[in-house]
């Protein structure tokens, strides 16, 4: 497949009318590589819509016909897979809500055995690399050779204008261990808000993600699931027209000069390591200290002294609050750990 793709199609597959209006769009608008469409919607609270059910699975299969593409929907269980295949479903995805569960990712490899349906996996809701990791190694398991992860942002109890917070460096890493699979961006659920779209799409295209997957309805303000976060195809048009896909590798000319920023970079990491071990030897000394006259190592005063004259010193010099706060709140934590080393290391008598 020739990559970046564009996954479209609505966040629930309401009715055959629908879906198939918002596929003719689509094909009009913009060339897409498959058609998506929630089938089974795994919803936070009962009583709200949750899907048509396996009689929607053959309203997506036409629609995708009609347009001459590959579709894809949302898998949470064994029967989910097996109406999925008996449907002719091209494209099986692994949501954020099962993702989490190791067992249930089992269930659904184990039911994908024999199959060469290609599947994408959702980062579980939670943070965790392992879980993702390893949810991509059960699906291996099943010996399914065309894999794709799909990063929708995770929940968390900080404040932020996301539904989900992207948190890059998580699906970074997953690209470093698994530098074969393909990622895709899923902005829609990020962001939970169309306004956010184009920001979180850019950003997936700057860190060289695969491909995108967007929520895409013919009328966003009465679609019966997520209706905020979905745009209608002619925004999905002006969005495609406004990206920019960027090079992976620069031209000889532009390399060499990016040649020679990389080493700034790498000379600059390495005196921050110089300085960094340099600290720690003098925290190492104060928990000498704080052994000998029985002082507590953490000492808020200092500590919060420390952050306030620091993310200050930090804006004089235009770095955020927030990164200067998660710096050193890094630095802090390396400090307490090299502190209770020697604090309660015991005396060894010779």
């Amino acid at each position: 497949m020739k990559y970046p793709i564009t996954i479209c199609g609505p966040c629930s597959v309401e009715s055959e009318e629908q879906v198939y209006d918002v596929a003719q769009k689509l094909a009009k608008h913009i060339k897409i590589d498959a058609l998506r469409g929630g089938i089974w919607k795994p919803r936070t609270r009962p009583n709200s819509f949750e899907g048509r059910g396996k009689v929607a699975l053959k309203w997506l299969k036409q629609a995708g016909i009609a347009i001459k593409k590959p579709v894809a929907t949302e898998v949470a269980n064994s029967k989910h897979v097996e109406e999925a295949l008996k449907h002719d479903i091209d494209i099986l995805w692994i949501g954020a809500r099962t993702s989490v569960n190791p067992f249930a990712v089992q269930e659904i490899a184990d039911a994908l055995k024999g199959t060469n349906v290609t599947v994408m996996i959702k980062n579980p809701i939670n943070p965790d690399l392992s879980l993702w990791l390893g949810a991509i190694e059960r699906v291996q398991g099943a010996n399914i050779d065309n894999i794709c992860a799909i990063h929708r942002g995770f929940s968390t109890y900080e404040k932020s204008i996301y539904r989900n917070k992207p948190k890059w460096d998580i699906p970074i890493d997953l690209k470093r261990n698994m530098p074969e699979i393909p990622i895709i961006c899923d902005p829609s659920h990020i962001c939970g808000n169309r306004s956010l779209i184009r920001k979180i799409s850019q950003s997936a295209y700057d860190l060289n993600f695969d491909g995108l997957m967007i929520e895409v309805h013919p009328d966003p303000d009465k679609a019966m699931s997520d209706a905020q976060q979905q745009i209608t195809p002619a925004e999905v048009q002006e969005l495609m027209n406004n990206l920019v896909i960027r090079k992976l590798k620069p031209s000889l000319e532009a390399k060499s000069l990016l040649d020679e920023f990389r080493d700034q970079i790498d000379a600059f990491d390495n005196e921050l390591i110089e300085i960094l071990y340099q600290r720690m030897n003098v925290v190492e000394e104060i928990a000498a200290y704080k052994k000998e006259n029985k002082v507590t190592i953490y000492q808020p005063g200092r500590w919060d002294s420390i952050v306030n004259s620091r993310v200050e010193s930090g804006k004089t010099k235009g770095l955020s609050e927030k990164f200067i706060k998660s710096v050193f709140s890094a630095i802090h934590n390396e400090s307490i750990e090299h502190q209770g080393q020697i604090m309660n290391k015991e005396n060894i008598k010779k």
